[in-house]
């Protein structure tokens, strides 16, 4: 793996072409996610693999932005147990989902990040529609696939949203 082409290359890919994502990538994926750091080691990550159309068209009822699930492969929704980190879960799980998405690039696949929480709407339909226990809070959806176009290298750096020692 070249970290700074897979850091500095990662963008949000929302066109995928045809092709089967493997086992060994989503396991992969998962398994970077829980490489993550978690507040007091509490790791209150989940992850829900969806490889159902149906499912992916469900999700797109409720998330007015995820139109990109109609040609994604698959989708992973990374959630947090509120009963292992009620505090930090949302950052905990934020952290898994960097990793999904850079291991993600590394494998040459595209992904993007579609926000569930805190919009209590998409909150309580993705936690329906896959049947999640209550005190499991659904954090994203991640549209996964094989990117229909090349991203490069963006270079974002503002120095002037650098501060040192103080504002």
């Amino acid at each position: 793996m070249d970290f700074e082409k897979v850091l500095f290359q990662r963008r949000s890919i929302r066109s995928y072409e045809d092709g089967e994502v493997d086992k060994s990538s989503v396991d992969e994926m998962i398994k970077a996610a829980k490489s993550a750091p978690s507040a007091n080691n509490r790791q209150p990550w989940h992850f829900v693999v969806i490889r159902s159309d149906e499912i992916m068209e469900k999700i797109m009822k409720i998330h007015p932005h995820s139109y990109m699930l109609e040609d994604a492969q698959l989708a992973i929704s990374v959630c947090g147990d509120r009963k292992k980190g009620d505090t930090y879960w949302v950052q905990d799980c934020s952290a898994a989902t960097q990793n999904l998405l850079l291991m993600a690039e590394n494998l040459g696949l595209g992904a993007v990040w579609l926000g569930v929480y805190p919009r209590r709407e998409r909150i309580e339909g993705i936690a329906d529609l896959l049947n999640l226990p209550d005190h499991i809070v659904p954090l994203n959806v991640i549209s996964i696939g094989y990117p229909a176009r090349e991203s490069g290298e963006v270079d974002r750096f503002d120095e002037k949203k650098v501060h040192y020692e103080e504002w």
